[in-house]
């Protein structure tokens, strides 16, 4: 250390410079590594993404696993950009370290249906060579910039006119404008931004409230729950006509999920049940279509309701609410339970889980006992999908001749 020591210029000048030029190539250093760990996080995502596509979830971690690979992907690009800018800044300062400029993925060109609007910088009066004024239009480069319009509020009066007759002096007026809920002061685009913010963004009636008032419009959280209580019943026959769809399936498919709901003082735990009808996986002509229904339990009285005037087939799990549905006898006529493969896999698949078993042993945690018998009934079980997955979309004798082929020996 002593000769490193000794070696070092004297001056002050060229130490600074030589400071500089060390601050320039960490900064360049550090930039290049955050570049990498970023491509390597977009590339994960990807390969991710790709087997999705390809296979179809394998799991119900797979939704969470592309979300967390999302929200990294997320950080390491905000961290390679800044660590981009500041390896910039520093190369700045000397001609000794080149700049640092990292390999972005290209962009998308804008959607077509996304209005322009043309902004003409002036062009030059005279020539910059020889400040001649002749000049002539040859062609233009355009550059595209991305812009949002805040969103603004206001107030439509619709003016009716009074007439009174001089002959009769009988009273005449155009009527009201047409509201979607009666007696309503609400348009409907601003019913279907708070329906879809509530249904589909999840967005509680209040954190809407609270957002409408620092904008100007203060508008209570009973109005506006008044508002979607009406909207509600004014969508009623849509979703009746929905409804009488997805159940006039010949196959059904059902399950349910958990959905978190407020409760005084607590987070409850209700249901959402899923019916869906799609014939596209062996070339059916019908359009697909999915009817929703909310529960505050998993009580087996729900699917039994939701399914009381339902007869064909009905794919889903194992669950015993399911169980009176299969009952021979019954009024609306009977139901043939196809059991679900997926459901059938997922046991086995979590005694078989060698990603989960590596990932706890790489965070010194016990990991679970792998069962040969298990991994052995999830890679046959996936041999069976892998045959599904090449006849996905043909027509049902297509997919009969390749079952009884190669199916049914396994």
């Amino acid at each position: 250390m002593g000769d490193d020591l000794e070696s070092l210029p004297d001056d002050v000048e060229t130490l600074q410079a030589a400071l500089i030029v060390a601050r320039a190539e960490a900064a360049a250093a550090r930039a290049r590594q955050s570049d990498d760990q970023a491509l390597i996080a977009h590339l994960k995502l990807q390969i991710e993404k790709l087997n999705r596509d390809r296979h179809g979830p394998r799991s119900e971690r797979t939704a969470r696993l592309l979300d967390q690979l999302e929200l990294t992907l997320e950080e390491l690009e905000s961290s390679a950009t800044e660590d981009e800018l500041t390896a910039e800044m520093a190369a700045a300062k000397t001609t000794k370290v080149a700049s640092f400029t990292r390999k972005r993925p290209s962009r998308q060109p804008f959607p077509e249906h996304v209005p322009r609007e043309r902004v003409i910088v002036a062009g030059p009066v005279a020539c910059a060579c020889c400040g001649g004024a002749r000049l002539s239009k040859l062609l233009e480069d355009i550059t595209e910039t991305l812009e949002v319009i805040p969103k603004s509020w206001k107030v439509i009066q619709h003016v009716r006119e009074k007439f009174t007759c001089r002959d009769c002096e009988k009273i005449s007026q155009a009527p009201a404008p047409f509201h979607v809920l009666a007696r309503g002061w609400a348009g409907p685009s601003l019913l279907a931004m708070v329906l879809f913010e509530k249904f589909g963004q999840h967005q509680p009636l209040n954190r809407q409230a609270e957002r409408y008032a620092k904008e100007g419009v203060p508008i209570s959280l009973s109005i506006l729950a008044d508002q979607v209580g009406g909207c509600t019943a004014a969508l009623a026959p849509l979703f009746k006509r929905l409804e009488a769809y997805v159940l006039s399936a010949e196959r059904l498919h059902g399950d349910d999920t958990t959905v978190p709901v407020l409760a005084k003082g607590k987070t409850d735990t209700g249901r959402i049940w899923v019916y869906v009808r799609d014939d596209k996986p062996f070339g059916g002509p019908a359009p697909p279509g999915a009817v929703f229904y909310y529960s505050r339990d998993r009580a087996g009285e729900h699917p039994q309701a939701h399914l009381a005037n339902y007869s064909g087939i009905f794919q889903a799990d194992a669950y015993g609410g399911y169980g009176r549905l299969y009952e021979p006898g019954r009024t609306a006529g009977p139901i043939l339970e196809a059991a679900c493969w997926v459901h059938a896999r997922r046991p086995f698949f979590v005694m078989a889980d060698l990603a989960e078993n590596a990932r706890r042993k790489a965070q010194g945690k016990k990991p679970p006992v792998i069962s040969p018998l298990a991994l052995e009934t999830v890679r046959r079980i996936d041999a069976l999908f892998e045959i599904e997955r090449g006849i996905n979309g043909e027509t049902p004798e297509r997919r009969r001749v390749v079952r009884q082929e190669l199916s049914a020996p396994r």
